[in-house]
């Protein structure tokens, strides 16, 4: 059975932070988007029909007050970091598991206070008093089964995680991909998962299967047992000019990550908790955990890393309003001079090793260290990399994202953007639209109605001042009409494909009454 743990989550924490960080008034109708969706939103809002999945438009036009802010992890781990501090003065070994949800052992509370209950209530009471923050706790065996159980506020009788958890939907996993997959199998609950054999599962699904099955089991417990690490696997880097800045930070903390995922990954190892700790110029020493159900990426370790450093060197500087100036974690009186690194948990993974000549990823990772020195040398934003982004023209669908940072895609799973172009896609998108004029078999310019109509079949066009070219084929049109309720920011266009005589193949489109190229197909 696993060990009874405690988790501590914080509702719509994300709004909570934008209140604390922002201002945003937590009490009216807000919404937090990411990549056009709502991930988290007041209760103001949820009583004006939103919840989280809507798209921008949708959740606006249900709610016509709602304010709309921008997702910002960095934000929200900053303001949890007090959060986390003041529940550090009750008891010990928090580990964070993201921004609004951390977790504990249950036994030793639970025996101070008394029980798990009388534990949950004073943990809850001090919250609410130092930090005028509003929490849930759940009680299970495991840390799945209790962040679960937080959510209901729920102490799940010790041995009952596996039939609390048989009834919770697949999507409680927090795995789009597999949900998707045993969905189409035919599994609708985590019971249902649960009752595969264990050895199919791995050998049809893989590793990350085989601990999402586990953990809908009630056994939370990792696949491979975690072993206490060796001390040369963690990093250390001391810094001549102490970190003071978030941003430079930022980019220490990266680094380091990296230099702790390639030594693990040399000795096959994953990670599955990180330990942090600093030291400031004047002495003073900073700790804090961080854990994770799955296997700490790369990114992972840099994302958490960062935030951790965030939280720390901005300190007091976030008061949430209305709290009266009640004391907050300062900012450490001087600049970080050492950070530290350290895998608290590891597991074997003979898949993360590299192959017997060493070919497996070897390429990879070579260019990644020639671009991280590039960085290193010219700053973050001189290597970026290409991420689909949301969108429904080629240059709104693609997002440059410095190297090593996050790629994550306007829609992880992976639906069409609505009046998206068909495929295939331009091969060369046009950063400044050029100019053409299209006419018709007579000579007379093409235009386009309101209703989409075309005054007559497009016969010839010139970009720019080129020569005209005969158009042999097109099709369209592919109507967009964006933002129509904003008339400073409205947007409408009708786009068309041109195949031409010399065999060059545009996108081309029609707006404010002039033609334009938009982009060139291979």
């Amino acid at each position: 059975m696993s060990a009874r743990a405690m988790v501590l989550w914080c509702p719509d924490w994300p709004v909570i932070a934008a209140e604390i960080v922002d201002g945003t008034p937590a009490t009216d109708p807000v919404a937090v988007l990411h990549a056009n969706r709502v991930i988290a939103c007041s209760a103001a809002a949820r009583a004006e029909g939103v919840h989280p999945g809507l798209r921008r438009r949708e959740a606006q036009s249900r709610c016509a007050r709602l304010t709309v802010v921008d997702h910002d992890p960095a934000r929200d781990a900053r303001a949890f970091e007090p959060v986390v501090a003041a529940i550090e003065q009750m008891v010990a070994g928090v580990e964070v598991l993201r921004p609004g949800a951390c977790a504990v052992a249950a036994r030793g509370p639970a025996r101070y206070f008394g029980g798990e209950d009388q534990a949950a209530e004073q943990i809850v009471e001090h919250l609410a008093q130092s930090c005028e923050v509003e929490c849930q706790i759940g009680v299970a065996d495991g840390t799945f089964a209790a962040g679960l159980a937080a959510r209901a506020g729920r102490i799940v009788a010790p041995r009952g995680s596996a039939a609390f958890l048989a009834e919770l939907p697949l999507r409680v996993l927090g795995r789009p991909e597999l949900t998707d997959l045993l969905r189409r199998l035919g599994l609708r609950t985590l019971g249902d998962f649960a009752a595969l054999p264990a050895r199919d599962v791995l050998a049809r699904f893989g590793p990350d299967a085989a601990l999402a099955h586990r953990l809908a089991a009630g056994r939370d417990e990792q696949p491979f047992t975690p072993r206490h690490p060796p001390p040369e696997l963690a990093v250390t880097a001391d810094y001549d000019d102490p970190l003071d800045r978030v941003d430079v930070a930022a980019f220490a903390a990266r680094a380091l990550a990296e230099q702790l995922h390639d030594r693990l990954g040399g000795h096959g190892l994953a990670c599955t908790r990180i330990g942090i700790e600093a030291v400031t110029a004047h002495g003073q020493e900073l700790h804090r955990r961080w854990r994770h159900d799955g296997v700490l990426t790369a990114a992972a370790i840099a994302d958490r890393l960062r935030w951790q450093l965030d939280g720390w060197l901005t300190g007091g500087a976030d008061r949430r309003p209305g709290t009266g100036g009640r004391p907050v974690p300062a900012a450490p009186t001087a600049g970080i001079i050492r950070l530290r690194l350290i895998p608290d948990g590891v597991l074997a993974r003979a898949a993360l090793q590299p192959g017997l000549w060493g070919e497996t990823g070897e390429e990879g990772a070579r260019a990644h260290r020639a671009l991280s020195r590039v960085q290193g040398l010219l700053g973050p934003e001189s290597v970026v990399t290409a991420v689909a982004g949301g969108g429904r023209s080629p240059i709104d669908r693609i997002r440059l994202v410095p190297w090593g940072d996050e790629r994550v895609p306007a829609r992880p799973d992976g639906r069409p953007w609505p009046g998206r172009l068909p495929a295939p896609a331009p091969a060369i998108v046009l950063p400044v639209p050029l100019p053409v004029e299209v006419y018709d078999a007579a000579g007379g310019p093409v235009t386009v109605s309101a209703r989409l109509a075309l005054s007559a079949d497009p016969a010839r066009l010139t970009v720019d001042a080129a020569a005209p070219v005969d158009i042999i084929g097109w099709a369209g049109p592919w109507p967009i009409d964006e933002r129509w309720w904003a008339p400073t920011e409205a947007h409408r266009r009708a786009r068309f494909q041109v195949a031409l005589a010399d065999g060059t193949a545009l996108l081309i489109a029609r707006a404010a009454g002039r033609w334009v190229v938009e982009a060139i197909y291979d």
